[in-house]
C-alpha cells in the first residue's frame, strides 16, 4: 500500500518544485490550488500532480473541502508547500500505514523551521507537533485561523521530523501572511476572552500538544504581550543559542504579536464606534 499527497497551494512557483520532489515516491500526487495567479498549476501538471481548484475563503473551509478530494489511498500525508519530507520521514510513513501496522488514524510529527540557513532549534518552539499524516474520514477542523485539528481517533507520533522553508519567498511574502493571520487571530483573541477559560491543569501536562493550547489560551490575557513574546523566545526558550538567526525570529515574532494586540484594539474601538 502507498499513500497519498495533498498539498494546499496560493503561488507557491518557488516552493512547489522542491516538495514535489520530496513525494515522489507517491504515484497519487493531489495539489488543491486556490486560483494561483503564478506558475504553480503548470508546475504541479509537469510533475504529473492532478490538480483541482477552489476559492479560498478561510482556512478551516478550505481545509475541509481538501479532505472531499478523491484520493486514491486510504492514507493522505499533507505537507505545506514549503515543507520537505526527507527520506527517513518517508520510510516510516510508509512502514506505519502498512496493513498489519498500527491502528492509530492520524500521525503527528515535528517540525523544524529553517531560518537564514540553519535550523532553529530553540527559537521556534521545537518540538512542535502536527497533524501531517491521517486519515481524510477521521479528521476535522475548528477555529477559521491557525487551526485546532481534532482527530476522530487515536494518534500516533513519527520519530522523524519534516523540514519547514517558510522564509523561503522572502520576507515580503511573511509579512503579507502574517498580516493576514493577525487579523484572524484578533478576532480568536477577543473570542477566547468572551467564551473560553485556561485549562490550567493543562500547563502542566506531559502532552505538548494541550500544554501549547493552554499556554495559547493563557497568552490571550497576558499584558504586554509582544515584549513577553520576544522575551519568552529569546530567553526563556534559549532562542539566544540559534544565534542571529535566533534573534531576528524572536524578533519577528514579536512583531507578529504586537500586530494581532493592536488590531484588537482597532476591533474594539471600531465595536464602539469611534475612529482608529
Amino acid at each position: 500500500m502507498s499513500i497519498s499527497v495533498l498539498i494546499l497551494t496560493l503561488n507557491e512557483e518557488l516552493n512547489l518544485p522542491r516538495c514535489l520532489a520530496s513525494v515522489s515516491w507517491s504515484d497519487d500526487i493531489v495539489v488543491f490550488d486556490s486560483f494561483s495567479s503564478d506558475r504553480t498549476v503548470e508546475i504541479a501538471k509537469a510533475h504529473g500532480a492532478r490538480v483541482f481548484q477552489r476559492r479560498f475563503d478561510n482556512e478551516r473551509d478550505h481545509r475541509t473541502a481538501s479532505l472531499q478530494l478523491p484520493f486514491k489511498y486510504p492514507w493522505v500525508f499533507n505537507p505545506d508547500a514549503d515543507e520537505v519530507a526527507a527520506s527517513a520521514l518517508r520510510d516510516e510513513m510508509l512502514a506505519k500505514t502498512a496493513p498489519g501496522g498500527d491502528t492509530h488514524v492520524a500521525y503527528r510529527v515535528r517540525i523544524r523551521n529553517m531560518f537564514m540557513g540553519r535550523w532553529l532549534r530553540h527559537a521556534s518552539l521545537y518540538p512542535t507537533w502536527v497533524v501531517r499524516l491521517f486519515r481524510p474520514e477521521a479528521l476535522s477542523f475548528e477555529r477559521s485561523a491557525n487551526l485546532r485539528y481534532v482527530v476522530g481517533g487515536s494518534e500516533g507520533l513519527l520519530r522523524n521530523d519534516l523540514l519547514h522553508f517558510s522564509f523561503n519567498k522572502g520576507l515580503e511574502a511573511w509579512f503579507e501572511k502574517h498580516n493576514r493571520y493577525s487579523s484572524a487571530e484578533a478576532g480568536e483573541t477577543l473570542r477566547a476572552l468572551s467564551e473560553s477559560r485556561v485549562p490550567l491543569a493543562d500547563l502542566f501536562t506531559t502532552d505538548p500538544v494541550r500544554r501549547r493550547r493552554a499556554l495559547k489560551e493563557l497568552s490571550f490575557r497576558l499584558p504586554c504581550r509582544p515584549t513577553l513574546r520576544f522575551l519568552y523566545m529569546y530567553l526563556f526558550r534559549l532562542g539566544f543559542l540559534d544565534g542571529v538567526a535566533g534573534f531576528h525570529y524572536s524578533r519577528l515574532l514579536s512583531t507578529y504579536e504586537y500586530m494581532i494586540s493592536l488590531k484588537v484594539r482597532e476591533i474594539r474601538r471600531r465595536h464602539r464606534n469611534l475612529p482608529f
